[in-house]
């Protein structure tokens, strides 16, 4: 069923930049600006400090992560969302959709997970990969990780999140199969990367639902739709986000990758199985709460995979 919003369903935009919360941008540009530097000049003529820049853009982002949750704390409990639009990104007849950010208490607490422990592991990557002779790419692939995943957490609508999804797919797959010369490492980076593909189903169908639904991909106007679409679509689009979620999460029936991912550098088993990656498929779950409450079935299916993943 489509619904109109912009004609019956009011829509309750979260609250506009300003002040430090302008800087939100910047903690997916500082990686994402590492990555591309260090791409871009290659491994040779980067080798000597491209340590230094890598860890640099994950802890600048870590500090402004840090500070716009304090700015989030100061403003009043009903006050905590806050929207930023840099772009119109797609226009395409009635297909529109800004490039735009939204900052909340669930992206706050996993933009602190994201870049602190990120930090943490890119520190660790410098002695780790001291002797490797393609260090100065392991850290453009690690800055591409997190500019990907905080991309996913900060993004406003399922655009933007599909966005970050399919570079954390993308990235995984470069990190896991770094060392290709071992021939089990690049079987594994593979088997990473259809696995994932296969959740990547339900994250694309999903989103395409999700429009043929309600009409937009924001978080904000699916929320304010939820309960005029049939149970039976937000059941569907329920277990779509679910298979999406099993991918990237490593669950039942999607989880034979995640142990094979091992065979990639240490800081990538951290980054991959300890701090992000793995945490992906939760905030997708969290983030479609408005779905998940009109479907008791897919309610029960998450239960499900939860309880057998223990």
């Amino acid at each position: 069923m489509f619904v109109p919003l912009h004609e019956s369903v009011p829509v309750v935009e979260p609250s506009s930049a300003g002040g430090v919360f302008s800087l939100l941008w910047v903690i997916i540009a500082l990686p994402a600006l590492g990555a591309a530097v260090i791409l871009l000049l290659g491994n040779t003529r980067t080798s000597k400090w491209a340590h230094l820049l890598g860890c640099a853009t994950v802890i600048g982002s870590f500090v402004i992560s840090v500070a716009v949750f304090v700015a989030l704390l100061g403003r009043a409990a009903d006050d905590r969302e806050i929207g930023q639009t840099l772009w119109s990104w797609v226009e395409a007849g009635s297909f529109h959709v800004d490039m735009a950010l939204l900052y909340d208490p669930l992206s706050a607490l996993f933009l602190l997970l994201i870049t602190g422990v990120g930090s943490l592991i890119h520190i660790y990557s410098v002695g780790y990969m001291e002797h490797d002779v393609r260090r100065a790419r392991f850290f453009a692939y690690l800055n591409l990780f997190v500019a990907a995943m905080l991309m996913l957490v900060l993004a406003d609508n399922y655009f933007g999140v599909f966005l970050g999804w399919e570079g954390v797919g993308l990235a995984s797959y470069l990190l896991i199969g770094f060392w290709q010369h071992k021939p089990s490492a690049a079987v594994a980076a593979k088997k990473a990367f259809v696995v994932n593909r296969v959740g990547d189903i339900g994250m694309a169908l999903g989103t395409m639902m999700v429009f043929a639904t309600f009409g937009t991909l924001t978080f904000a106007g699916v929320s304010a739709a939820a309960d005029r679409a049939g149970e039976t679509s937000m059941t569907v689009l329920g277990l779509l986000f679910l298979l999406a979620a099993c991918g990237k999460s490593a669950q039942v029936p999607l989880q034979s990758w995640l142990l094979d991912a091992m065979e990639g550098p240490t800081p990538v088993s951290a980054l991959i199985h300890a701090a992000t990656m793995v945490t992906a498929g939760v905030y997708l779950v969290v983030r479609s709460n408005f779905i998940y409450d009109y479907t008791p079935t897919a309610q029960t299916a998450v239960v499900v995979v939860g309880a057998v993943g223990v």
